[in-house]
């Protein structure tokens, strides 16, 4: 069924699924960030930010895997490895998104440009991030 729903798939509709898959990831993180300072008001904010980060990291990662890459399992070492390059590919492109956000606040001072600044650079790191899972971590020829 998924060689099959790969095969109708067309470039808009990996787009439309992509895009769907990043705002339930980012979803998932903040709902557990919630849960965990309902769970612990008590502590500081940072462990929720690292639980919210593992919980839509992981959502992401299976979605993608299944569903923009149609990536089959192969051994616990080939997936351990996906797992690690992707990570490291969200760090890279999450510094892109920071980068632009602070760039632009920095220079306009402005929340719009803030924001303007943010969405530029979550646009440069999805699209990069694509690209770099689709060449290094899903490859293609190998699902």
């Amino acid at each position: 069924m998924v060689r099959q729903f790969r095969q109708q798939s067309s470039s808009s509709s990996v787009t439309a699924r992509y895009v769907a898959f990043a705002v339930l990831s980012t979803i998932a993180n903040f709902a557990v960030q919630a849960i965990v300072l309902q769970i612990a008001p008590w502590s500081s904010l940072m462990p929720s930010i690292l639980a919210g980060t593992a919980a839509g990291f992981a959502l992401k990662y299976v979605l993608d895997k299944k569903w923009i890459f149609f990536d089959r399992y192969t051994s616990h070492g080939e997936e351990l490895s996906k797992v690690v390059l992707y990570g490291l590919f969200s760090v890279l492109t999450t510094l892109i998104f920071w980068g632009f956000e602070i760039a632009f606040w920095t220079i306009w001072k402005t929340e719009l440009a803030k924001y303007t600044g943010g969405a530029i650079g979550l646009a440069i790191g999805y699209i990069s991030k694509y690209t770099l899972d689709r060449k290094f971590v899903f490859k293609p020829g190998e699902a």
